[in-house]
C-alpha cells in the first residue's frame, strides 16, 4: 500500500515539476500574443493561478485596447474561482471603476458585494464582512431595482439580517446567563429595538420582562419599588402589543407576582 502511495506521489510530482517548467518557458516569452492565447487557455481549463499570472503580466500592454475589459473580468473571476474572495472584491470594485458603462458593470456590482458575503463567517465571530455585505447589497437594490439579481440579492439581505440578530440574541443572552440582568434586559431590548420585523419580536420583549423581574429581585429593597414598577410597566406593554403572543400567560404571572410584591414593600 505504502509503495502505491510513494509511486503516485512521485507522479503527481514529476507532472507538477513538467508543467512548472511549461509555464516558466510561457512566461519568459517575448510573444504577448501568444501568452494572451495561453492565458485564455489556462482560464478555460480552470488552471487559475497560472492565468492569474499570465494576464497580470499582458495587462501593460493590453490596456487601452478592446481586450482589456474582457480580460480585467476573467482576472477577477480567476481570484473568485479560487475562493480568494478578499481580492476578488477589490477586483469587481476596480472593474467597475474602471469600465462603469460595460454592459457587465452591473454584474461586477452584485460580485463585490457576494465576495464579502462569502467572507462572513460564523455567528460568534466579528460580523464586519456582514455589515458589509448588507450595505453593498442595499446599494446594489437602490441603483438597479430593474436588476435580474433582485431576489438574490433581497435574500442575501435577509440572510445577513438574521445573522445579525442572532449574534445580538447571544450576547443578550450571555449577559442573563451570567446574571448581568440589567444589562441582559438592555441588550434584549436593542435586538427587539434594530429588528423590529423580526418573527421574535415578542419572544426578546419576554426576555427584557425577565430580566428586569430578576434585576428587581436582586436589588437593594431602597431600589426595589422603582424596579418592581419597571416590570408591570414593562408587562403593560407587552400585553398591548403582543396580545396573541405564547407568553402572554407568563408575562401575566410576572405582573402579578410584581404587584403583589410591591403591596408587601414598606412605604
Amino acid at each position: 500500500m505504502n509503495r502505491i502511495l510513494l509511486f503516485f506521489s512521485l507522479v503527481v510530482l514529476m507532472i507538477t515539476a513538467s508543467c512548472s517548467g511549461k509555464f516558466g518557458k510561457i512566461m519568459k516569452s517575448k510573444d504577448f500574443e501568444y501568452k494572451y492565447k495561453m492565458a485564455e487557455e489556462f482560464y478555460a481549463k480552470k488552471d487559475w493561478l497560472y492565468a492569474q499570472q499570465l494576464y497580470e503580466d499582458i495587462f501593460p500592454y493590453v490596456k487601452g485596447t478592446q481586450r482589456y475589459e474582457d480580460m480585467y473580468y476573467k482576472f477577477a473571476y480567476s481570484y473568485y474561482y479560487d475562493k480568494d474572495y478578499l481580492n476578488a472584491e477589490n477586483l469587481f470594485k476596480t472593474f467597475v471603476e474602471n469600465f462603469p458603462t460595460s454592459t457587465r458593470s452591473e454584474e461586477c456590482e452584485y460580485m463585490r458585494a457576494y465576495c464579502f458575503f462569502k467572507q462572513s463567517p460564523k455567528v460568534e465571530l466579528d460580523q464586519t464582512n456582514t455589515n458589509k455585505t448588507l450595505q453593498l447589497m442595499q446599494a446594489f437594490i437602490s441603483t438597479h431595482p430593474t436588476s435580474t439579481r433582485m431576489k438574490e440579492a433581497a435574500d442575501i439581505i435577509d440572510q445577513c439580517r438574521d445573522k445579525l440578530e442572532l449574534k445580538e440574541f447571544k450576547s443578550a443572552e450571555l449577559y442573563y446567563n451570567l446574571g448581568f440582568y440589567k444589562a441582559a434586559a438592555l441588550a434584549f431590548g436593542n435586538v427587539s429595538d434594530n429588528f423590529p420585523e423580526s418573527k421574535k419580536a415578542d419572544e426578546y420583549k419576554y426576555l427584557v420582562i425577565k430580566s428586569y423581574q430578576r434585576y428587581a429581585e436582586m436589588s437593594y429593597e431602597d431600589k426595589q419599588r422603582e424596579r418592581f414598577e419597571r416590570v408591570v410597566n414593562e408587562c403593560n406593554d407587552f400585553s398591548e402589543r403582543f396580545a396573541d403572543s405564547k407568553h402572554v400567560t407568563e408575562i401575566n404571572k410576572v405582573k402579578t407576582q410584581s404587584i403583589n410584591f410591591l403591596k408587601n414593600l414598606p412605604k
